[in-house]
Parts: structure tokens; C-alpha cells; sequence
């Protein structure tokens, strides 16, 4: 791909493992800084690995990995990130809690995934910051730790932390990191190298089963948003979902900003225009039918809608989608264009 920054030093990134870490998680994030290097043809990177006691990590499955470095390491880092995963609770030793702390005093990047962000919250290094973490932990880590913006968005990225989700979402947070360090163009090839159609940003959430959320003891507010899932193409108006659940649109209202932060319309509206994104991106459905199947009365307000709410009209949407496939077949072809070309010079 070239030289990107020839003069700036590798960003050094020491990543914490926790037992039974979850791997995929852990290797979304450190394949995005090998990729770099590689199509970038240059040490962008250095990451480095390291266990409490500089012993061999067990994964959530099982494999055993070995580690750089114990803690407290001397290597001198930009960036700490922890790597949970199951019963991360049982992960916090003194010692770790000592050692995130000291690097939150030397004014390091800090950084979680999957459930890594219950460890930093329990070192007291994230009073009044945003974080993410796994859905599965978000109603836990919020009652545990109630100065903690906790977020259901994918991954958070702040001036001095950085936290995702588990699954691929640790890849989408490292790709945003290349790309305010380093641009998109090498964050998009290296999106294309991994067979990543796209590359989700701040503004995306995990898909949080609503009972993790709030817990199963709200059934009335469990039942209002089965209704509006189940009635995406023509939603109902409020007073009638009230009606339907057997509460007044106030009581209603009430039910969803105490546990939703949100008004029902605005939840309502949340489903649809998700709906909207997920056939842009997977379908070739029109704008026009989109917008019917997500239930807006026209297609100027269906735009007007998922600009205010994405950041970008739906046309731009599906245009970018289809931009970045046709830059994918040109690179193809042109990979076999100049294969073809050897062959011929070897002949």
C-alpha cells in the first residue's frame, strides 16, 4: 500500500489477559495491527501480551496462550487494554487493580473488551467516563458501579479510553483507531482484507436481548416492545399500544424513561429506522420500499428520519455500500490482471 507515516514511532499496546478470556474478542483487536503493518509496509504497531503472573493463559476455549510479560512489566507502553471474558468478577486481584491504576497515573491510554470494562470500573479508573462492555454484563456492571456511563453502543473511544463489546466488536473499534491515527484508506483495506462488508462506528449498539436489559420484572414494558417489533411495516400509534398493554399513555410513558431513557415514540422510531439500515445494507430493496416496510408515510420523511438519526441520507447509504463493493471488484480485477501479466512474462 505504501508508506503511511514513515517519521511517527510504533504505537506499543500491551494487552492484559484475564483467565478464560474470550479469544475472538482478543483477536479482532491485535489482527487489525498486524493487517496494518502489513499493507502499510511499515511498524505502526508493537502489542505486547502479559498475565498476572507471566504464565500460559487459559481462553474461554480452553487454549492455552502464552504471554509476554508478568505484571508490573517494564516495557514502556502508549496504550493498556484488558481482555475479559468469563466470570471476569474473578479477575481482579489487587495486584491487577494496583497495576491498571498505576497506568491510569502515567496517563496511558487505557482500554477494555468483551467484559474488560468491570475490571477498569473496579480499579477506579472510570468515575463519570463512558464505557462499553458485553450486553450480558451491562445490567451488573451498572448497579456495581453507578458513576460509570455505562453505553450499549458497540465500542466507546474517548481522548484516554477505549472500550468495546465482545464477538468482532474489538475489530470495529480497532479500525477506528487506525483511521484517526492513520486515515481511512488504510482502515478500509483493511476492512476488505478481513471480508468486512462494513465498518461499524461509535453510533452502532449491540443487539441487547431487552430482558438482559431491564430484567424480566417490567412484563408490561416486555410486551409493548414485542408488539412494536412485531409491527415494524404499520406501527402503531401510542395511545393504542397503551391500550393493547392495559396502561394509560402516561403510565406508559413513565415505563420507558425510567428503564428505557428514551419516550416510546423515539424507542418506536429506534426499531424502525435499525429495520431501514439492516435492508439498505443486506437487501436490494429500494429507498421506496424501505421506507413502506419500515412504516413511514413517505420517502422524504423516511430520509429525513435516518439522516437525523445516522448522520447520513439512506441514498448515501446504499450508494457508499455499493462504492465500496465496486472498489472490492476493481481490486480484484486488477489482482488478476497483473497475475495474468506474469504468467505471460514467465512464458
Amino acid at each position: 500500500m505504501g508508506s503511511v507515516s514513515s517519521l511517527r514511532q510504533p504505537v506499543k499496546i500491551g494487552f492484559f489477559l484475564c483467565q478464560r478470556f474470550t479469544m475472538i474478542a482478543m483477536a479482532s483487536a491485535i489482527e487489525v495491527l498486524r493487517m496494518a503493518n502489513q499493507l502499510s509496509g511499515e511498524t505502526l504497531y508493537r502489542w505486547y501480551t502479559f498475565s498476572e503472573d507471566g504464565e500460559a493463559v487459559s481462553a474461554s476455549d480452553s487454549l492455552a496462550i502464552n504471554v509476554d510479560d508478568k505484571i508490573p512489566n517494564t516495557m514502556d507502553l502508549d496504550v493498556v487494554i484488558i481482555c475479559g471474558g468469563i466470570d471476569v468478577h474473578e479477575n481482579c486481584s489487587p495486584k491487577l487493580l494496583s497495576w491498571i491504576a498505576q497506568q491510569d497515573r502515567k496517563h496511558l491510554k487505557i482500554g477494555a473488551i468483551c467484559t474488560g470494562s468491570y475490571v477498569l470500573a473496579k480499579a477506579g479508573v472510570m468515575h463519570d467516563k463512558a464505557c462499553s462492555v458485553h450486553w450480558e454484563n451491562l445490567a451488573g456492571l451498572q448497579e456495581a458501579f453507578p458513576t460509570v456511563r455505562i453505553s450499549n453502543k458497540l465500542f466507546t473511544i474517548s481522548d484516554d479510553r477505549m472500550t468495546s463489546a465482545g464477538g468482532t466488536a474489538p475489530m470495529d473499534m480497532m479500525l477506528t483507531m487506525v483511521t484517526r491515527e492513520h486515515g481511512n484508506k488504510l482502515s478500509a483495506a483493511i476492512s476488505e482484507m478481513f471480508v468486512c462488508e462494513r465498518v461499524r462506528n461509535t453510533e452502532d449498539v449491540q443487539k441487547v436481548p431487552l430482558r438482559n436489559l431491564i430484567g424480566t420484572a417490567q412484563p408490561k414494558l416486555l410486551e409493548t416492545v414485542s408488539l412494536m417489533e412485531a409491527n415494524l411495516e404499520e406501527p402503531f400509534c401510542i395511545d393504542e399500544l397503551a391500550g393493547l398493554v392495559e396502561l394509560s399513555r402516561r403510565q406508559l410513558e413513565r415505563l420507558f424513561q425510567r428503564h428505557l431513557q428514551c419516550s416510546p415514540s423515539r424507542y418506536y422510531l429506534h426499531l424502525r429506522l435499525s429495520r431501514a439500515r439492516q435492508l439498505l445494507t443486506q437487501t436490494n430493496l429500494s429507498v421506496i420500499e424501505i421506507s413502506i416496510a419500515c412504516g413511514f408515510v413517505s420517502t422524504p420523511h423516511f430520509s429525513k428520519c435516518y439522516r437525523d438519526y445516522f448522520g447520513i441520507p439512506p441514498r448515501e447509504e446504499r450508494l457508499g455500500l455499493s462504492q465500496k463493493t465496486a472498489q472490492q471488484q476493481t481490486k480484484r480485477e486488477l489482482f488478476a490482471s497483473e497475475e495474468e501479466t506474469k504468467e505471460q512474462i514467465a512464458i
